[in-house]
């Protein structure tokens, strides 16, 4: 059986983190009626990732897709979108940054609203950051503030996210994109967009994946999003903000309307 839901996992050096994210993302799904699948991309992860995640590829609801080099996050996460199995697809972090258990918040919103894509957002009502240094909230503004004629999302840098499969697939998005949810809100035909917020948690030990090269890329891949708005056929999809409390009360009608 199909599930309803696959949500991808982009992964280099996160073998402590993978697992306790995996079980916290069909924990939450399952116990709202919501069957789902996990794709584990990795990257030839030297710190053993990519075994950690065969492990727990054998309970049938997890596969692994395995690279054999660091190829980047754009490539990663459409190759995920290939190969996942449902009709709506998501995106999120491997550190744990992205709280599992608001995965199945934004199903329920994505299919009771009707709309195409549905992000977590840190930058509106119910939003936030934590435990990030403030270098990287200035960063993360100012790439915000710089997308804001591209589309109405408040959190465009967001990398968690759920979408329709059709209109993921359909963006021709950058292997080399950084910010894969900003191309795809950008080249995607989505017509439609919701926000909730969340509160987004900086990672507690590791190495940060944003370097000074991947800013640089992100530079041009600004350049070029504006290039293909400025002479492109871009349309910009009607935006909607759910507030957090509202979008928990969508969640539970979807958990009864499940039950009965």
């Amino acid at each position: 059986m199909r599930p309803d839901l696959s949500v991808v996992v982009p992964t280099y050096n996160e073998c402590n983190r993978i697992e306790p994210l995996v079980e916290q993302i069909l924990e939450s799904c399952a116990s709202h009626a919501i069957t789902a699948e996990v794709i584990v991309v990795d990257d030839n992860s030297p710190d053993g990732t990519g075994d950690r995640a065969d492990r727990l590829a054998r309970c049938g609801a997890v596969r692994v897709i395995h690279r054999p080099s660091k190829l980047g996050l754009g490539s990663a996460v459409r190759a995920g979108f290939a190969a996942a199995s449902a009709d709506v697809v998501g995106v999120i972090d491997a550190d744990l940054s992205h709280p599992p258990r608001l995965v199945p918040v934004l199903y329920a919103v994505l299919k009771q609203r009707d709309v195409d894509v549905v992000v977590a957002s840190r930058y509106v009502d119910g939003g936030g950051t934590k435990s990030w240094p403030l270098g990287r909230i200035a960063m993360s503004r100012m790439g915000c503030l710089m997308a804001r004629p591209l589309t109405p999302v408040r959190d465009p840098m967001s990398g968690f996210f759920l979408a329709r499969r059709s209109f993921a697939l359909g963006a021709r998005t950058s292997v080399r994109g950084f910010k894969i949810g900003l191309e795809l809100l950008v080249k995607s035909s989505a017509r439609s967009v919701a926000e909730i917020g969340y509160v987004f948690v900086g990672r507690d030990d590791g190495r940060s994946k944003m370097t000074v090269g991947e800013a640089f890329r992100f530079l041009g891949q600004m350049a070029g999003l504006y290039g293909l708005t400025c002479f492109g056929r871009h349309r910009r999809p009607r935006h909607q903000v759910v507030a957090v409390d509202h979008a928990a009360t969508i969640l539970r009608e979807t958990r009864a309307g499940a039950g009965a």
